[in-house]
């Protein structure tokens, strides 16, 4: 269907590609009167976006005027609406998207309304990839086992996505086994220049992933958002959003030899989380982008959540076209993306002028250095030679005081001379035991901290178990598993020490999750596969795994002693998140790394080591092997990813990739438009928000009575308050999944049963490193009733204040929320009884997520908190003037004490959201 714009500065227009003309939206037509030309490469995305999306209502001619005069230097106050051409969803995340969608084809048919209304207009693709585990490891059969233990927990899921694959119009599924959904985006998914009935138009999309922005190393504007706001894309609701500040990324150089693209993206973020770029673009511009290989900038477009900002995208270019074409897109669609880029001025190459930006940073690729990043959050970056000692710093505030352990190593701190370094550590290694001071000097690392323990491994190996010990070593996440360079950088660097005599640890529990099929087929072409198995790195799924959770357990004999002992052991992965109680329950620190870097660290076996300076081990010969004498050189490793690498491979891998395979096509799915609950499910359910819901909204009321149910710190970010990972015996969730007769055994992860809000609501603030400041000395989902002072589960607590009819309110430090774009986090505060959250600042999806809850996202005012207030959340509290959502200020009472805060609904799309209950009972009135 042609484009039904007003048209309002005549941009429609003819572009003529290979012999067929096509419509385009032309920006220069407004260069005679708005200098266009200057807008940052995101920007001009927006612009044409308005342009051909200009209807008089979502979208006015005031609108696009406002972004064409877009003022560098003013703060967001504009507000515009954004329709992406298209929808990207996981499997933990796309669930209970789909579980909304048949939930609300039942509330419509209850209203009176037509249920097949309810469908996707624009192009929604989900990606299985969130549900292996690594069960199985450090085998040959780990895939298969995986696999088939995947199918067994998850099949009513998989059978309710594959209704929903023949329910809904515009809604494709990618089945399991296959790769990582922004792998699949960039590799197979993006068009990067859409073509829909002869219109052509950039492709843009949001996802039910933060790290969607993955995508924006293709030259693609796109970016995470919660489940609920993409529901709302779907069903054709513009999104609200503020023209954005914009900082330009100026790159120059190249990197040198022993940096890989993974030191690069963990610069990046330490530099721009110290900038300060929450809620804006980034956009990366410079001499050096023809230097960064295409995987480089989606490695780096993947950290933009890390971070902070909406999305960190790259201009389309020559090696952009390199690259569609390397992973097997059609010469017609490569021709197609430049003109159309070149057409519009998004095109970059040596002659582009520089655009105008807020705000200006600029690196020099050549300053990059091997660099890890921990044990607790993506911008901790820590350069390799600063490794040990970082971690023997962040050891000691984890551990008792050092008189309360057993072992400790003396050793002094002090500073000399760079050039006079101490002849001997004192823990008998011989080696400089000192990290650079930033005066020049060297300055002695910390006091070690040793508690070995006997281990006898399931084999019957005898060894010990120490803090620092890595017992995770796992290639995974599509952050680096989509880029070549460093995965064949891992494979031979295992091709080395295999042939120096060296192994992994046997506490180290070992694996390679790729991103998509192909990183499997150029390790087999590249003869790396069995260097990799000899160091335990045997394929075990084509999905997230560890990065999200889904490590599996440890070894009982690990897990034990550990828990026992109280161990502070480690993870090292080359994921993109590392935040407490994400990777595994019985790992404290968790640091992100390259793929070569964690093959190393298997064969080291613990974070207590100076990579740059101690050994790996010995060879036969009884020799000392540096990691210096295995590493490879970025001379080979380009060779061989060009000899290893084809364009075959993704057409082959990508042939037929929605089919699935006889066990997907096998699963049994209920007929018709509308879905046939089973009340017995714990995994699919129809979601309570979404029953009895009126024909006319209630207006929301000041809030009266109400009690803390949560006073928090500063960084709780969304993996603290939505339910992740493992279900712990015991819990509120354990013990409902126990009354539906449920084995511990079959329990799977919270993300697996996200489609079940019985299971969720449990699980909301249960993260085990939760630390609820209304029940100090505790960690995980505690809090004490009030008045009473009852200590017990959060979610009790909830059942009791719903059953007295009290309303509830959170209270929270900085970047509240910060880190993902989970719906379940606002979700499940919602189902807890939360009617408002007053924090001093919140990250930009979660607050977003909140209000399309009907939850009252409140800000203290600058320079006041819980603490200056003396509020100790024992309170009770009320908070008076909101006005429906469209007061600026409310009046907030507590017991005596008063004080204003500031309402964060931050649009006038979104007020509406919040008179209305949440997006999805507006999206249903509107459509009703």
């Amino acid at each position: 269907m042609k484009s039904v714009s007003e048209n309002s500065f005549g941009a429609r227009a003819d572009l003529e590609v290979g012999g067929r003309s096509y419509e385009i939206y032309r920006l220069d037509a407004l260069q005679e009167k708005f200098d266009v030309a200057r807008l940052p490469f995101s920007l001009k995305i927006l612009l044409e976006n308005l342009l051909r999306n200009e209807d008089g209502v979502a979208v006015r001619k005031q609108d696009i005027e406002a972004l064409a005069t877009w003022d560098h230097n003013a703060e967001p106050s504009k507000e515009i609406g954004f329709t992406p051409a298209r929808v990207v969803m996981q499997d933990f995340t796309g669930v209970p998207a789909v579980v909304d969608l048949a939930a609300m084809r039942d509330a419509m048919a209850e209203l009176g309304g037509d249920p097949a209304k309810i469908n996707p207009l624009v192009p929604a693709e989900l990606v299985i990839d969130h549900s292996v585990q690594v069960d199985a490891f450090g085998t040959r059969d780990a895939f298969r086992i995986n696999a088939e233990r995947e199918f067994e927990r998850n099949e009513e899921r998989y059978g309710f996505l594959r209704w929903g694959q023949t329910a809904f119009e515009g809604f494709v599924v990618v089945p399991p086994d296959v790769g990582i959904v922004h792998q699949v985006n960039l590799e197979y998914l993006a068009r990067v220049v859409f073509e829909n009935d002869g219109v052509l138009y950039p492709d843009t999309l949001v996802g039910t992933d933060s790290h969607t922005t993955m995508i924006n190393g293709v030259g693609v504007l796109g970016w995470g958002v919660g489940g609920i706001e993409a529901e709302a894309a779907m069903l054709g609701q513009a999104m609200s959003m503020l023209i954005p500040r914009v900082v330009g990324f100026k790159l120059g150089g190249e990197l040198p030899e022993g940096a890989t693209a993974t030191d690069l993206v963990l610069t990046v973020t330490q530099r721009l989380r110290e900038h300060g770029v929450v809620g804006k673009f980034v956009e990366f511009y410079g001499p050096g982008i023809p230097n960064l290989p295409l995987a480089d900038r989606a490695t780096i477009g993947n950290m933009s959540p890390e971070f902070g900002s909406t999305c960190a995208i790259f201009p389309i270019d020559q090696e952009t076209l390199r690259y569609l074409e390397f992973t097997g897109r059609t010469a017609e669609q490569i021709e197609i993306v430049e003109a159309y880029a070149r057409a519009q001025g998004l095109w970059h190459d040596a002659d582009t002028e520089e655009k105008t930006y807020s705000e200006t940073l600029e690196l020099d690729l050549g300053d990059v250095v091997p660099s890890l990043a921990g044990p607790k959050r993506p911008q901790d970056r820590v350069s390799l030679t600063e490794s040990k000692s970082a971690f023997r710093g962040a050891l000691e505030d984890l551990l008792p005081e050092p008189e309360e352990n057993m072992g400790v190593d003396e050793e002094v701190a002090e500073s000399f001379p760079a050039s006079d370094p101490p002849a001997h550590n004192g823990n008998g290694s011989g080696h400089d035991d000192s990290a650079p001071g930033t005066d020049g000097t060297r300055v002695q690392v910390a006091e070690r901290v040793t508690h070995a323990v006997p281990l006898t491994m399931a084999d019957g190996r005898e060894t010990e178990l120490d803090h620092g010990h890595v017992v995770i070593a796992a290639i995974t996440s599509c952050t680096n598993t989509s880029n070549p360079s460093v995965m064949i950088a891992a494979g031979l660097l295992a091709r080395n020490a295999v042939a120096r005599g060296l192994t992994s640890k046997p506490w180290v529990k070992t694996s390679l999750a790729p991103g998509s099929k192909v990183v499997m087929e150029y390790y087999d072409k590249a003869n790396l596969v069995d260097s990799l198995e000899s160091l335990g790195f045997h394929l075990v799924g084509y999905g997230c795994t560890t990065c999200i959770g889904n490590s599996g357990p440890l070894p009982e004999e690990v897990s034990s002693i550990v828990n026992a002992e109280d161990l502070a052991v480690v993870s090292v992965l080359s994921g993109n998140r590392n935040f407490e109680g994400r990777i595994n329950p019985d790992v404290k620190m968790n640091y992100l790394a390259s793929p070569p870097l964690v093959v190393a660290y298997a064969l080291a076996g613990t974070m207590d080591i100076d990579l740059t300076d101690d050994p790996l081990g010995q060879d036969a010969d009884g020799a000392d092997v540096y990691l210096k004498d295995i590493w490879p050189s970025a001379e080979e490793v380009a060779r061989v990813v060009e000899a290893s690498v084809h364009e075959e491979m993704f057409r082959s891998s990508y042939d037929g990739v929605f089919d699935g395979d006889d066990r997907w096509k096998s699963l049994e799915i209920p007929e018709g438009d509308r879905f046939a609950w089973d009340e017995r499910s714990t995994y699919v359910r129809r979601p309570s928000f979404l029953e009895n819901v009126p024909k006319e909204p209630l207006a929301p009321e000041d809030i009266e009575g109400a009690r803390v149910l949560a006073k928090l710190g500063d960084s709780v970010t969304t993996d603290h308050i939505s339910p992740a990972g493992a279900i712990k015996k015991g819990t509120p969730a354990a013990l409902y999944l126990n009354e539906n007769r449920v084995e511990q055994r079959d329990f799977n992860s919270y993300g697996s049963r996200r489609g079940n809000h019985e299971v969720m609501v449990r699980g909301t603030f249960a993260n085990i490193r939760l630390r609820n400041q209304m029940a100090p000395g505790t960690e995980g989902g505690f809090t004490r009733h009030m008045p009473d002072g009852e200590e017990m589960s959060i979610y009790d607590a909830s059942i009791k204040y719903a059953e007295d009819e009290v309303p509830l309110i959170v209270l929270a430090g900085k970047e509240y929320g910060s880190g993902s774009s989970r719906d379940w986090a606002a979700k499940g505060t919602k189902l807890l009884g939360v009617r408002a959250v007053i924090a001093e600042s919140y990250e930009r999806i979660h607050r977003s997520n909140l209000v399309g809850m009907g939850v009252l996202p409140l800000q203290y005012l600058d320079g006041e908190n819980a603490a200056s207030l003396g509020l100790t959340g024992e309170e009770e509290y009320s908070i008076t003037g909101i006005e429906a959502g469209e007061a600026k200020e409310v009046t907030v009472r507590a017991d005596g004490k008063e004080f204003k805060a500031r309402v964060r609904i931050d649009t006038p799309k979104e007020v509406h959201y919040y008179q209305h209950g949440g997006i999805l009972p507006f999206v249903l009135r509107s459509l009703l």
